[in-house]
């Protein structure tokens, strides 16, 4: 991801490569050989403390994510970008984003599908009332954290970044499972409401094959889909309508061409002109409030009325404090 973060800055005409920090020298110098970098560190604190920098984005595992951002924000920084899942706990995720707010820091989470065609004009076609009013939404991934949130995300997206009011959850865990080093269920299914009476459902592992298509939206006149059972990227069946229409998106699908480029331009310009990115970290918390609340509906066995009161990722406390099983090999 890094890589094409840096493209993307590359691309833009206002903005310059000064340095990158890895902890593997020959992963730092490979990187800035390819980026053409005048500096390379071994540590991010180090380069913070010695260059003078506008923007850092932080392409490392999830785990590393706040403990990066906390330390972007003391050191002076104007913008922060991360990769997403935001952090592995809700604590976290919630101090980075009030820190960078107290900072005046602007912080964006590469939930870069907010600028795909199929996702774009799904959302045209939904705001032009071609399906009528939207009544749910539904998705089908890998998991919650680490795919899912992409997908939590396009909901706030689709539906004008209201936040829910409840969730509830359930998930399996009978073997172990991890992501970029992070802890994900095997199945889980998740529902919830939002602030207007809009539904979300999510079904993940097996169970995405319930739903079937990434990405729908149900209205009172038809529906959406956004990577569809027929291998089309978008596709809508309008009222008193047995067929889908197959809409054109030019040929960008799921996960591009250049999506992380034009959100990295989206923040640059952002930050030039004051007004908040598409991808701010108040957008993102909102679709990461969805997830943890989901794993903490499954731990309490019950509706989680939100805004959530923890602190932790309640699947990783369930499994260190034995509620969940792991099946023997």
């Amino acid at each position: 991801m890094a890589y094409q973060h840096a493209k993307a800055y590359q691309d833009l005409e206002n903005c310059e490569l000064i340095a990158c920090a890895d902890i593997k020298p020959e992963n730092a110098q490979a990187f800035a050989d390819h980026c053409q970098l005048p500096n390379t560190y071994l540590s991010h604190m180090e380069m913070l403390k010695k260059e003078d920098l506008d923007i850092v984005s932080v392409c490392v595992w999830p785990k590393l994510h706040a403990q990066m951002v906390f330390d972007c924000v003391a050191s002076g920084v104007r913008a922060i970008h991360c990769e997403k899942p935001m952090a592995d706990n809700w604590e976290d995720a919630r101090l980075m984003v009030e820190k960078c707010q107290v900072a005046g820091i602007q912080l964006t989470f590469n939930h870069q599908r907010r600028f795909g065609l199929p996702f774009v004009k799904a959302k045209e076609l939904l705001k032009n009332e071609e399906i009528g009013s939207l009544q749910r939404l539904e998705a089908a991934c890998g998991d919650i954290f680490d795919y899912g949130t992409h997908y939590i995300d396009m909901f706030s997206f689709y539906n004008d970044d209201l936040p829910a009011k409840w969730v509830i959850g359930q998930i399996d865990y009978r073997k172990e499972n991890l992501v970029f080093g992070a802890v994900v269920e095997n199945q889980a299914i998740g529902y919830w409401e939002y602030e207007n009476g809009v539904f979300g459902l999510i079904a993940t592992g097996v169970g995405a094959k319930g739903v079937g298509a990434h990405n729908r939206l149900i209205g009172t006149d038809g529906m959406i889909e956004v990577g569809a059972t027929d291998g089309s990227h978008l596709r809508i069946m309008r009222k008193n309508s047995s067929a889908w229409e197959v809409i054109d998106t030019n040929g960008e699908n799921l996960h591009g061409p250049n999506y992380i480029s034009r959100a990295i331009a989206n923040l640059v310009e952002s930050l030039e002109s004051g007004v908040m990115p598409e991808l701010s970290g108040k957008r993102a918390l909102q679709a990461t409030e969805i997830i943890f609340a989901c794993y903490e509906s499954s731990r309490r066995h019950a509706r989680i009325d939100l805004p959530l009161t923890i602190d932790d990722h309640p699947l990783v406390s369930m499994i260190e404090n034995g509620n969940l099983i792991l099946e023997s090999d």
